[in-house]
């Protein structure tokens, strides 16, 4: 292979800086981080696309760059951390992967069943970019102490060996329980049995419901089955998409993920949802 051709199984910062639409600083700093993580949620979709596609979620760090860069979609908490962590472990910063258990509205889950990152600087961050509605911002490690984003607040919760992380409820202000982590150190293997288990079982939200979704600068855009769900300020406004061309159209448009017709047809067919021929 000569010097001008490049390797397909390199992992190139910069296209991966393109990806999410960063222009700024590089160096290892909070504002770095800040700045990236922004970027982040605001163009790569907490999506599960690939589960109703059939398409087996492998955890591997070329094949996540694959996906999230080269083939610009999104994924699932795995996939989006397990790369983000990649970036920024190239940057120079110090990452580490945590394990989180969600809470159900009764009880947290199993440990592993969502995965989340530690960025140590002068102190330690939580950065979270596959949890769905989560924070815009990485969260300072300060107990008890409201965290806003521009949009709601978030605060971390400390309990022994564990802390929680709390989201706002936009309606009544309250913190509510979003998940529990620990500090401890994983690896990315760690996690393979729950995202097998998660892209496999059918009592994985994620073979159940289909969702694509990104944050916007003030709000939230997600389609929910076939329903497009567009929040904003805290309003919410909700349409239906009655065709399988419609819903390629947005995906597209809304979210830059690029399938066929016949590929969201058959994604529908596999979440059971039905469309209007």
């Amino acid at each position: 292979m000569s010097d001008d051709q490049p390797d397909a199984n390199m992992m190139h910062i910069d296209d991966y800086l393109e990806r999410i639409g960063y222009t700024g600083s590089t160096s290892p700093s909070l504002d770095t981080l800040r700045a990236l993580h922004v970027c982040h949620m605001q163009s790569t979709p907490f999506e599960n696309l690939d589960i109703h596609l059939k398409r087996p979620i492998v955890l591997d760090e070329q094949r996540l760059y694959d996906k999230i860069v080269g083939e610009r979609r999104g994924g699932f908490c795995y996939e989006l951390n397990a790369a983000f962590g990649w970036l920024l472990r190239a940057l120079g910063f110090d990452v580490t992967y945590v394990s989180a258990r969600v809470w159900s509205g009764q009880t947290f889950s199993l440990p592993f069943d969502h995965m989340a990152l530690i960025v140590s600087l002068d102190q330690p961050w939580l950065a979270d970019v596959g949890f769905g509605d989560s924070s815009l911002l990485p969260l300072r490690f300060v107990p008890d102490v409201a965290q806003p984003d521009g949009r709601r607040g978030y605060r971390l919760i400390a309990g022994g060996d564990a802390w929680i992380m709390q989201e706002q409820n936009m309606q009544t202000g309250e913190f509510e329980n979003g998940y529990t982590f620990a500090t401890e150190p994983r690896q990315l293997d760690d996690y393979a049995v729950m995202c097998h288990y998660q892209q496999t079982s059918p009592d994985s939200m994620f073979t159940r419901k289909l969702i694509c979704s990104r944050a916007t600068e003030r709000g939230r855009i997600s389609l929910s089955g076939s329903r497009l769900i567009v929040t904003r300020d805290g309003s919410r406004e909700e349409h239906l998409l009655s065709t399988a061309a419609e819903i390629r159209v947005v995906l597209e448009q809304r979210f830059g993920v690029a399938l066929s017709t016949q590929a969201v047809q058959a994604m529908f067919n596999s979440a059971r949802v039905e469309l209007d021929s």
